[in-house]
C-alpha cells in the first residue's frame, strides 16, 4: 500500500505563527481528553431501536448480567439441539434358565 501525499492547505492568517512560540506541545491535553470520553459509533439500525442513551445503557446492562449469569453458572443447557431422552428398551431374555427346562 502507497502512502499518499497529503496537501495541507494553509488558510491560517500569518498572526497565528506557532512556530515562533515557545513551550507548544502537541496533543498535550489529548490522553486526559479520551480519558474523560467514551464514544462509540453504532449503526443506524442499532441507533433506531436504541434512541436515547437511556435505553442503550438499560440494553448494555441487561447483556452484561446474562453474560456474568451464564459466566458464574458455567453455562445454559442448549436443549433445543440435544436428542429427547429415551428411555432404554428392555429386551427379553431369550435365555431360559436350566431348571425351566426340566
Amino acid at each position: 500500500m502507497k502512502k499518499t501525499s497529503q496537501v495541507f492547505i494553509d488558510d491560517m492568517r500569518p498572526e497565528y505563527d506557532f512556530a515562533s512560540m515557545k513551550g507548544g506541545v502537541r496533543g498535550k491535553y489529548a490522553r486526559r481528553a479520551r480519558e474523560g470520553t467514551n464514544i462509540v459509533l453504532i449503526e443506524p439500525e442499532i441507533a433506531d431501536a436504541f434512541p436515547t442513551e437511556e435505553s442503550v445503557n438499560e440494553a448494555l446492562k441487561g447483556v452484561l448480567s446474562t453474560t456474568r449469569a451464564v459466566r458464574n453458572t458455567g453455562g445454559l443447557p442448549n436443549k433445543a439441539l440435544q436428542p429427547p431422552s429415551r428411555a432404554p428398551r428392555k429386551t427379553r431374555s431369550r435365555r431360559r434358565s436350566r431348571a425351566a427346562h426340566s
